[in-house]
C-alpha cells in the first residue's frame, strides 16, 4: 500500500510537471502573424475553451490549454506558438499577478457574435474591419438599416460602423463626385431604401437608425466605429429634429441657424463642434483634424497611452500591441480635435506633434464605444478607386491589431472589467 501511495503521488507530481499549455506570444520578436493570432483565439473560444489574455505580457499574449487540435490550427494558419509546462505557466501567472508588474490576466469566456453595418453590395475592401476579420478568419454577419430598425442588433454582441454617413448628406461626396455613376447610384439606392422603410427623407431614416444604435449601446452593446462613422453618428444624435441638409441632398433647404440649436448632450464623444455648411466641402464638422493638420507622411505616427493593467484593464486591453508607436493614416475623419472631446471620454491614442486624438473610448449606459480615426491602417490616404490592401503583406500590422483588440473585448469575463 505504501508503494502504491508513493507511486500515485509521484505520478501526480510528474503529470503536473509535464502538463502543458500553449502560449501564443504577441511580441514583435517571436510572433510571425499577429492578426491571425486573434483568429486562433476566437476559434478557440468558439470551441467553448476559455483563453487567458495576458495584458502587457510579451505584447498581450494569449494562453490556452494545450491540445493537438489547437497546435495544428496554429501551424495551418502560420501563427507562432510555444508549448509550455504547467510549472512554467504558473511562473508566468505569478509574475503577472505581482503588484510590482503592470500586467493582468483577463479571462476570455465566449466568442462574441459580430455584426458589421454595411449596405448590401459593398466591396469588402471598402472597410478595414471586414478585411481584417476575413484575413483573421473571424466570422461576422452584415446588417443594414432594415435590420437595425427591426431591432436585430439585439442578436449581436459587437457592432462595427465604418465609412458611413448618418446625416443624410451621402458622405459629403457631392463637390467632387456628383457626376460619378457610383455616386448617383448610391444616392438612388439610399432614397429607395428610405421610401421602402416609410421615410420621405434619407436623413430622417438615418436619424432613426442612429437612435436604434444608441439604444443598443445604452442597453449593453459594444460599438466600434472608424472614419466618418465616428463623427457623423454623433452629429446625427445631436441634430435629431433639425434639418441640416441642403437641397441637393434632400430636396429642400436646411433650418435657419441650425448651428445654435445643436444638442451636444445627446452625443457619445464630441461637444462644441461647428458643422460644415457647404455641400461642396468634403468635411462634416470641426471635429475632424484632416484639414487642420500639417504633418508629413514620414513623421505621421500616434502614440498609445500606458494604463494600469490591474486597475484599468479595459483601456489596457484595447491598447495591446507590440509597439507603442503606430503609423498614422488618413480618412474622411482622420483624427479628432482634442478640445471637442467630452471630458468623460478616454483618449487612448494621440499624435504628440499636434495633440490630436486618434483612438478614444467611452461608456454609454451599460455599453461601450470605441472611435478610431482614419480609414485603413495600411493605406495612408485611401482614395476612391484605390486597390484593396493585401493583409498578407501586413500580418503584423499594429494599426490593425487595435481593431482586433476591440473584437475580443466583449469576450472578457465581466468581473474583470473595472471602470
Amino acid at each position: 500500500m505504501k508503494k502504491l501511495a508513493v507511486f500515485i503521488i509521484l505520478f501526480l507530481f510528474v503529470n503536473q510537471l509535464f502538463a502543458s499549455y500553449i502560449l501564443i506570444p504577441m511580441d514583435a520578436e517571436t510572433q510571425k502573424n499577429h492578426l491571425k493570432a486573434y483568429g486562433i483565439t476566437y476559434w478557440t473560444l468558439n470551441k467553448n475553451v476559455k483563453v487567458k489574455w495576458l495584458l502587457n505580457y510579451r505584447g498581450g499574449s494569449f494562453l490556452v490549454p494545450d491540445s493537438p487540435e489547437i497546435q495544428r490550427e496554429c501551424q495551418i494558419r502560420g501563427v507562432s506558438f510555444e508549448v509550455i509546462s504547467d510549472t512554467k505557466t504558473q511562473q508566468i501567472l505569478q509574475e503577472i499577478a505581482s503588484p510590482s508588474k503592470n500586467m493582468e490576466a483577463v479571462v476570455l469566456e465566449k466568442a462574441p457574435k459580430i455584426a458589421v453595418y454595411t449596405p448590401k453590395g459593398k466591396l469588402p475592401w471598402d472597410d478595414a474591419v471586414t478585411m481584417v476579420l476575413s484575413y483573421a478568419e473571424i466570422p461576422y454577419e452584415t446588417i443594414y438599416d432594415e435590420e437595425v430598425l427591426k431591432d436585430e442588433l439585439l442578436l449581436y454582441d459587437w457592432l462595427h460602423l465604418h465609412h458611413e454617413d448618418f446625416t443624410g448628406q451621402y458622405g459629403k461626396f457631392y463637390g467632387r463626385y456628383r457626376q460619378a455613376a457610383w455616386y448617383i447610384q448610391e444616392k438612388q439606392d439610399a432614397e429607395a431604401l428610405a421610401t421602402k422603410l416609410g421615410y420621405s427623407k434619407v436623413s430622417e431614416e438615418k436619424r432613426d437608425v442612429s437612435l436604434k444604435i444608441r439604444d443598443y449601446v445604452v442597453g449593453g452593446g459594444f460599438m466600434f466605429a472608424m472614419c466618418s462613422a465616428t463623427e457623423s453618428f454623433d452629429i446625427a444624435l445631436s441634430v435629431q429634429l433639425l434639418d441640416i441638409c441642403e437641397p441637393m441632398f434632400d430636396g429642400d433647404g436646411s433650418d435657419n441657424n441650425y448651428q445654435s440649436k445643436i444638442d451636444f448632450s445627446q452625443t457619445f464623444a464630441f461637444k462644441d463642434y461647428t458643422l460644415e455648411r457647404s455641400p461642396v466641402v468634403y468635411e462634416f464638422s470641426s471635429i475632424d483634424m484632416t484639414m487642420k493638420r500639417k504633418i508629413p507622411k514620414e513623421t505621421d505616427y500616434f502614440s498609445l497611452m500606458d494604463f494600469s493593467a490591474k486597475w484599468d484593464p479595459i483601456p489596457t486591453m484595447l491598447c495591446q500591441n507590440h509597439t507603442a508607436l503606430v503609423k498614422g493614416f488618413m480618412g474622411q475623419t482622420t483624427s479628432f480635435t482634442r478640445d471637442q472631446i467630452k471630458s468623460n471620454v478616454l483618449i487612448m491614442g494621440e499624435n504628440k506633434t499636434n495633440g490630436e486624438a486618434k483612438y478614444i473610448h467611452g461608456i454609454k449606459g451599460k455599453g461601450f464605444f470605441t472611435f478610431y480615426g482614419g480609414h485603413d491602417p495600411e493605406d495612408y490616404t485611401h482614395q476612391v478607386g484605390d486597390p484593396k490592401t493585401e493583409l498578407e503583406l501586413h500580418p503584423t500590422s499594429p494599426g490593425y491589431r487595435l481593431i482586433l483588440n476591440n473584437v475580443l473585448f466583449p469576450a472578457a469575463k465581466k468581473k474583470k472589467q473595472k471602470t
